[in-house]
């Protein structure tokens, strides 16, 4: 575990430790959730930007190629299924 050093005013400081207290939990273990969150963030972001791409990537494959056919639960959900297996009925 790796130590960090903030600098804060003491007012501020004084808040959120009484903020604490009134919550059941430390600065410290508040301070290090939000920079685990902050740290994460990216990496969500990019999944997040995955996934978009891979929409657009379907709609502009189908764009265009209207027909009087339906379409299955199954075959829209198909790259779903193939990812996270098909749920049980």
């Amino acid at each position: 575990m790796a130590n960090l050093t903030i600098t804060v005013d003491e007012a501020t400081l004084k808040r959120a430790r009484i903020r604490a207290i009134e919550r059941g939990e430390s600065v410290n273990k508040f301070l290090a959730e939000q920079l685990r969150k902050y740290a994460d963030d990216d990496t969500e972001e990019q999944r997040w930007r995955e996934d978009r791409d891979r929409m657009r990537a379907i709609a502009e494959k189908y764009a265009g190629h209207r027909s009087t056919r339906a379409w299955t639960r199954d075959e829209l959900y198909e790259e779903r299924f193939e990812r996270y297996g098909k749920p049980s009925a």
